[in-house]
């Protein structure tokens, strides 16, 4: 009976550890990485623009070559959608605001997970080249499974921007 009540008493213990820490960890997420690319706006801006363009540089498709991909809306800027659907998760992101040659606003939304947040690209000239920064927030709100990834969302989405930035420079200035 007291082994019993013991793991009882564990149990409780970690249940409680557990949603107390949740309500102490924030509920927000800001994840930025950028790179400067040895090239102008003008050839960088076409392929952050268009969804059709991020299989050549975002390292998702690296990872799984047949990812099912859906486009609609705009070719390009404000107004395109793409959705896919991979082993890793199905998802949906939309641009929202355009400003040609200097940037991509846009919504992102993992229907499966109940996640949405929102990003931008952005162009700035830097020296001879360019600085394109990739910037993605979000709320992951009470869910306190959710509450404890947010610590390590910056180190889990920012090894993928900064994969996905070094392929588009790469990309960038082999055509440059």
């Amino acid at each position: 009976m007291k082994v019993v009540k013991w793991i009882a008493i564990v149990v409780g213990v970690l249940v409680a550890v557990f949603f107390v820490g949740a309500a102490l960890m924030p509920s927000g997420y800001n994840v930025q990485r950028s790179v400067v690319i040895n090239a102008p706006a003008e050839k960088i801006y076409p392929l952050i623009a268009a969804p059709k363009e991020w299989p050549k540089w975002a390292i998702w498709f690296k990872r799984e070559h047949d990812m099912k991909l859906t486009f609609a809306g705009a070719e390009s800027g404000a107004g395109a959608k793409w959705a896919w659907k991979a082993k890793e998760g199905s998802g949906e992101m939309e641009f929202t605001k355009a400003e040609p040659n200097k940037s991509i606003d846009y919504v992102l939304a993992f229907p499966e997970m109940g996640m949405a947040s929102k990003g931008a690209i952005t162009l700035t000239p830097e020296g001879p080249g360019t600085r394109v920064k990739w910037t993605n927030e979000g709320d992951v709100g009470k869910n306190p499974m959710m509450r404890w990834f947010v610590p390590f969302l910056d180190r889990m989405i920012g090894g993928d921007y900064e994969a996905g930035l070094a392929d588009l420079k790469i990309l960038v200035e082999k055509q440059a």
